[in-house]
């Protein structure tokens, strides 16, 4: 996948405007444990979307934090849809999200422990052999901190990388929410990841309340957060980017002018790098 892609998710009050409409978009995420079951209307849907678009496939349950053994039925099950949809990128969650055997259906924090480090980066290293590619790891919105965590989440996730071989998918609205949330400065953590992990950018929404920033995933992307994006791009350079949008889906229209506002941030930030290269040769 080029760089400079972008796109959004391919969500169900969409499919048959998207598929007919064909916009110009560079790739479609779909969530993959919705398309875990061979065959049927949702594996039609996907078929006829991956002919027209590249595919990323995201996924929210592998629990790759947790205690439990890995949900290795689970594994099996995106190892098919992977070998099957042939996706330009596959990624998960910095998260947990299963005890005993019981899936909460959430994505949840973890301490950012040595110990908890090593779970990670076993479950990683797992997948990866299993899937035979890389897998994106993507930062997490959070409401609570702790104390035990002895790093950052973004030095966390470049250790990560380092020890894996995995890729990072910043979540730059996850970025923004969290160091409101916790008064922290989003710049230096940004600058804590290593530009060569990070494979993809997400971008979304989220709710103001009183007591703090909920990431739902359900508004345009605030002016904040585009400001942290092309920050980001800035000391990352070029990187696929996908609007995120999951709650109060609006029309395919909002969605794409939201995808625009992505490709222009990309291409002046793009512009302006290469005329401070050009301006430092001259």
């Amino acid at each position: 996948m080029e760089r400079n892609s972008i796109g959004i998710g391919f969500r169900q009050p969409h499919y048959r405007e998207l598929l007919e409409s064909r916009p110009d978009l560079d790739f479609l995420e779909v969530h993959s444990e919705n398309f875990f079951v061979a065959g049927g209307p949702a594996r039609a849907l996907l078929e006829r979307a991956r002919q027209l678009y590249p595919v990323s496939l995201h996924g929210v349950g592998l629990s790759l934090g947790s205690a439990d053994e890995l949900a290795l039925d689970h594994l099996a099950k995106l190892k098919h849809l992977v070998e099957w949809v042939e996706p330009a990128l596959v990624s998960e969650h910095l998260s947990w999200g299963r005890v005993d055997g019981v899936h909460f259906n959430d994505l949840l924090p973890l301490p950012y422990t040595r110990e908890a480090l090593d779970v990670m980066s076993a479950r990683i290293a797992r997948v990866q052999d299993e899937l035979k590619r890389q897998i994106l790891i993507e930062n997490l919105s959070a409401y609570v901190q702790f104390r035990a965590s002895e790093m950052s989440e973004t030095a966390f996730l470049a250790e990560l990388a380092r020890r894996t071989g995995c890729g990072i998918l910043l979540d730059v609205n996850n970025l923004y929410v969290n160091a409101v949330n916790f008064g922290a400065d989003p710049l230096p953590l940004l600058a804590e990841l290593p530009r060569a992990a990070v494979g993809e950018i997400h971008l979304a929404g989220h709710l103001q309340t009183e007591d703090c920033l909920i990431d739902d995933h359900g508004s345009r992307v605030c002016a904040a957060v585009w400001e942290l994006y092309r920050e980001a791009l800035a000391t990352l350079g070029p990187l696929p980017t996908l609007i995120e949008w999951d709650t109060d889906v609006p029309a395919l229209e909002v969605l794409l002018d939201e995808a625009g506002l992505a490709r222009g941030a990309m291409a002046r930030t793009q512009h302006v790098l290469v005329a401070t290269v050009e301006a430092l040769h001259a």
